[in-house]
């Protein structure tokens, strides 16, 4: 084999080529962002507008519509789907997985340009948002406080919001369950009548003192500054004084027609934890991010921030995906380390401490040319790939078995260690190549599924090809140098041909060379029985499976939560809302010594 071969006479070089595997490998294990779930971008748009104060069905017949009606002439639309509230629109637009997400992002954006004449220009400016499962929140920080109020707690909550939105790998952070403050304008409209005052001038009028005004720059000296007039409001009396009306008959403020408010927009969400008022944030980390590092600084700024609550209060961490990543890659190690510790231990009853040292370096090498491997290809350590690694962890020591095995025999058979290296590498090599491609051709089709389970489970079959070929690379290269270095004849054995009562090769091999020879020499003896009885098993295992099929694509694990969603119909209250929720929240409660939290929130869904 003319690979093998090539390794053996320059053992220098894959020797360095070794500790370089092991140093890249390293480096790239310790740096590989971690994450709970793959990378993937769903081939889903939603386009929102928003347009304030205005009726579901007004919404519908105003912005809906015009915008679905242009959407309705892309290619490559799988579905679209509209939702109209009140104040708000919604129109998810799915498309055919195969479909490029950049390239109909901007198509539908040229469609929604398209569409805005047809739209009031009141409203706002649709946004075209896209679906990226790494955007999902991958933390719930719950601030319960029972006798605080809750415009207190939502200020707090903010405070913790800006100090963790700062951490390097935070995405987003939104608060759930606060209140927002909001300056009312309560117009008297007898007055707006007598004095001759549209409900439409004073909306204009609000949002144009609302503003700060830029002024150009002003050079001074040798610096040069620049100038702006602030106009935004940061209290009810600048409305209160702000002039509606001037004529001969005098000037009209805005305390002369309206009542100013200093209070709170009407409450869109309502979080509680085991039953006590909280604000609840959920966290959200940037695409490419480390999961296990952004979850352990954001934690770090909330330990940091708890001297700043009040008496009664506390923080709790109710979800965070960093634990269960954090238990998988923890696993991942083990198994690594369990699966030398067999390996070592197997292989040193057959064939001595040499060659099993030598099998299982198959294991961490092939590891470590993975690592390296997703590194360069920009793939996280999620679920899945370390699922996969742990899949494929069984199958990286048979190439090493088998050569190392083959050139130990030809050692046996009186070979120097160069000549044993290549003859027994030459051997098996192209078996041995067979056998890994046949595996990885029963994974290479599962590259090829479509559609968005097909980009999620894409990651499985590239880790576990990669981890397969990088045994055969350990098996043809690094396995037959290493043999021709440190292998050896056994002290005392003669150059002889291995047969099957040989005791030479020590008691435990002895052992199952006799116990094969004496079962192969029965199964020969009874060739039509044992191809009998091997088909009918075959034959009985595909009927009993085929009676009773149990068919599923993800296996059912115990969850370590729990999720109940409400959805009440359009236009209710989130009061009557939450009261269904609280009583479901009694039902739940039953079950109190059972559950470590009981996270409710109204008006937002997933938290």
């Amino acid at each position: 084999m003319i690979l093998s071969d090539t390794a053996i006479d320059r053992r220098i070089t894959v020797f360095v080529s070794i500790l370089l595997i092991v140093v890249a490998g390293l480096y790239t294990y310790s740096t590989l962002p971690r994450e709970s779930t793959p990378e993937v971008v769903i081939p889903i748009l939603l386009v929102t507008t928003s347009y304030q104060g205005v009726a579901p069905a007004d919404m519908e017949s105003l912005v809906t519509i015009p915008i679905e009606r242009e959407l309705t002439g892309l290619s490559g639309v799988k579905r679209i789907q509209s939702t109209s509230a009140e104040g708000m629109s919604v129109i998810q637009v799915e498309f055919e997985a195969d479909e490029d997400v950049d390239v109909v992002r901007q198509k539908v954006r040229d469609k929604v340009d398209q569409a805005k004449p047809d739209i009031p220009e009141e409203a706002d400016d649709p946004q075209i948002m896209e679906i990226n499962v790494s955007d999902f929140p991958f933390m719930f920080i719950s601030m319960t406080g029972d006798q605080i109020p809750l415009a207190l707690m939502t200020k707090l909550a903010e405070d913790l919001e800006d100090d963790i939105e700062s951490v390097r790998g935070v995405l987003e952070v939104n608060v759930i369950g606060g209140i927002e403050r909001e300056i009312q304008i309560i117009v008297d409209p007898g007055r707006v009548t007598e004095y001759g005052v549209s409900l439409a001038d004073l909306v204009v009028l609000a949002r144009v003192e609302n503003v700060n005004t830029p002024a150009g720059a002003m050079e001074l000296g040798e610096g040069r500054f620049s100038v702006r007039v602030p106009g935004e409001f940061t209290g009810a009396d600048e409305i209160n004084n702000l002039v509606v009306k001037a004529g001969p008959g005098g000037v009209v403020y805005m305390r002369d027609i309206a009542e100013i408010r200093d209070g709170y927009k009407d409450i869109e969400s309502i979080s509680r934890l085991d039953g006590r008022r909280a604000v609840t944030l959920s966290i959200s980390k940037r695409a490419g991010e480390n999961l296990i590092d952004v979850a352990a600084r954001a934690r770090e700024r909330m330990e940091a921030f708890r001297h700043r609550l009040l008496p009664g209060m506390d923080l709790v961490v109710t979800m965070d995906h960093s634990n269960e990543i954090r238990d998988m890659v923890r696993e991942l190690e083990n198994n690594i380390i369990t699966g030398l510790i067999l390996v070592l231990a197997v292989i040193f009853l057959f064939m001595g401490m040499t060659s099993a040292l030598m099998v299982a370096l198959a294991i961490p090498l092939s590891m470590l040319i993975t690592f390296i491997v997703l590194y360069v290809t920009d793939t996280t350590l999620n679920m899945v790939v370390l699922f996969s690694l742990i899949l494929a962890l069984g199958m990286l020591v048979d190439n090493g078995i088998v050569i190392v095995e083959n050139i130990y025999r030809m050692l046996q058979r009186g070979m120097g260690p160069v000549e044993a290296a290549k003859a027994g590498a030459a051997e098996v090599a192209w078996p041995i190549i067979a056998s890994t491609l046949t595996t990885v051709a029963a994974f290479a089709p599962i590259l090829f599924w479509p559609g968005v389970w097909g980009s999620f489970m894409f990651f499985l079959p590239q880790t576990v090809i990669t981890a397969l070929m990088a045994s055969l690379f350990v098996g043809l290269i690094v396995n037959p140098a290493l043999a021709s270095r440190v292998l050896r004849r056994p002290a005392g054995m003669t150059a002889a041909t291995d047969a099957p009562g040989d005791t030479r090769h020590g008691p435990p091999r002895a052992w199952v060379i006799r116990f094969y020879a004496a079962l192969l020499r029965l199964v020969l003896r009874w060739r039509l029985v044992t191809v009998t009885l091997a088909f009918t098993l075959l034959f009985a295992i595909m009927a009993v499976f085929m009676a009773h099929p149990r068919i599923e694509f993800i296996p059912d694990t115990e969850p370590t939560r729990a999720s109940v969603d409400v959805d009440a119909s359009e236009g209710t209250r989130i009061e009557v809302t939450d009261g269904i929720v609280r009583d479901i929240e009694d039902i739940i409660g039953e079950y109190g010594g059972e559950i470590e939290y009981l996270l409710a929130s109204s008006g937002s869904r997933g938290a």
